[in-house]
């Protein structure tokens, strides 16, 4: 796995789904009661778009790693600096994606909102191609812990919801922009 070790990726695959679990928290709000099929299909959609979405970003960064090998870790430190201040600007700017109280586990809702919450995995997918790391553990690992993120801030949404989903989303971002620092450094120390 060269640059990074298996907690390093686990810690990434967690703040990765900080934003499914928000979703989640606030569409069991919205929906005061979610099926176990919506809970599941809700569930399975946002893990399988953060596994492809992550190996999509691994691939284009494979392709063209050559071209920036020199600095590629200023690129994964820039690249997971940006999706981790993202992260922390929408803790406290985002607006609430399930909001509008329509059943967000299915159609277009639930391909938004698949879409939504994966797009930091497409550029921490890039990343990795970067550093050089192979992306079958890391872009697995994302998609079962945002599946199963997903469903625990369904079960938990109705009681956490407005006190820890903007919280996860924070310290999401900010173990993002942690590990984008460590990249940054054990290279410029090595």
């Amino acid at each position: 796995m060269n640059s990074l070790d298996i907690l390093s990726i686990v810690l990434i695959a967690f703040s990765l789904s900080a934003d499914c679990f928000a979703v989640a928290l606030c569409g069991s709000i919205s929906m005061k009661r979610a099926a176990v099929s919506q809970v599941l299909r809700m569930s399975l959609s946002f893990g399988v778009f953060q596994t492809v979405m992550q190996t999509a970003g691994w691939f284009a960064g494979i392709t063209v790693v050559r071209f920036i090998e020199d600095y590629d870790h200023w690129v994964a430190f820039g690249l997971l600096a940006f999706v981790g201040g993202r992260m922390i600007w929408e803790a406290f700017h985002g607006e609430d994606e399930a909001a509008e109280g329509t059943d967000i586990t299915r159609g277009f809702a639930l391909i938004a909102l698949s879409v939504a919450t994966s797009i930091d995995s497409l550029a921490v997918g890039l990343s990795y191609a970067f550093v050089g790391v192979n992306i079958a553990f890391p872009a697995v690992m994302a998609g079962v812990v945002s599946f199963l993120i997903t469903i625990t801030g369904f079960l938990l949404g109705r009681k956490l919801g407005e006190i820890f989903g903007k919280r996860a989303e924070f310290v999401g971002g900010l173990v993002l922009i942690a590990i984008g620092i460590r990249i940054l450094v054990e290279h410029l120390a090595g």
